[in-house]
């Protein structure tokens, strides 16, 4: 049974880096509800990394940091496809090289890098494949459960995906001029990625929201992947312009008394 009404729909998956990432897992719940998946991904190297772990499926070259290449995966898609139901922008950059420093020292290359990569790439992808989304497709992109949340570690990140969320919302309304295709994004809490686990201190985030979320468990990324999937499907069809939150809860569990216990009987 086609209970996600994905049968037969083609939906290009974006940023697949391996088997940790958030696009893998979408792009296999998407086959198993029988879409037709083409994935791509940031470079030749990376292609044949992850040739084995995606099969038989189509997999494209491109990196978002240069539009003639977006410009080039858009068509060679179009000779591929006639049109596609969804894309799933699961991509994302930061420079940590030199270890967390205080926002306010934030490079302008870094930043605008970021910016760049993580999100004004979901713009100039959506305006690449404008003439090859269906007129009733989802796209749907990978943010943040909380750009407010000022995690010194994530550092210029959460501006990025503040900027990500908002660059949404906005497609939303400028597609809504010609066609009724959807925007979402999935505001994932903290996850296990590769990317993450370049991030100076994430990993004690990371143990630390498996105590706040209250079925004491971390987010898994298939958790989240599955939302995606659901927003890219018709099911989600009166959902637009949003961002849903998958957090396991974490968000309304700061106040546990137990840890709030803890952290108090380690003052001095």
């Amino acid at each position: 049974m086609d209970t996600m009404q994905l049968a037969g729909k083609t939906i290009l998956v974006c940023g697949v880096a391996n088997r940790r990432s958030v696009a893998y897992h979408t792009g296999q719940f998407l086959q198993q509800a029988g879409a037709d998946v083409i994935y791509s991904v940031r470079s030749e190297e990376r292609r044949e990394s992850v040739r084995d772990l995606l099969g038989a499926a189509p997999v494209l070259v491109c990196d978002v940091e240069y539009p003639e290449q977006i410009d080039q995966l858009a068509s060679q898609v179009a000779e591929q496809v006639p049109q596609l139901d969804g894309l799933l922008h699961s991509i994302a950059f930061a420079e940590f090289g030199d270890g967390p420093v205080p926002f306010h020292e934030t490079g302008t290359e870094d930043f605008l890098r970021a910016v760049n990569v993580s999100c004004f790439s979901l713009v100039t992808l959506s305006n690449a494949f404008k003439q090859c989304l269906a007129e009733d497709a989802s796209v749907v992109t990978i943010s943040i459960s909380s750009t407010r949340m000022a995690a010194e570690n994530y550092g210029y990140m959460a501006p990025v995906k503040a900027a990500l969320d908002s660059s949404m919302a906005m497609l939303a309304k400028s597609f809504s001029r010609f066609s009724r295709v959807r925007f979402n994004a999935v505001a994932a809490g903290l996850l296990r990625t590769s990317a993450s686990a370049g991030i100076p201190g994430y990993v004690d985030s990371y143990l630390f929201a498996e105590q706040v979320i209250p079925r004491k468990e971390g987010l898994r990324n298939e958790e989240v992947a599955q939302v995606a999937a659901f927003l890219l499907s018709p099911l989600a069809s009166g959902i637009n312009a949003q961002s849903v939150v998958v957090d396991a809860g974490m968000s309304v569990n700061y106040f546990d008394q137990e840890i709030v216990r803890r952290t108090l009987s380690d003052e001095p």
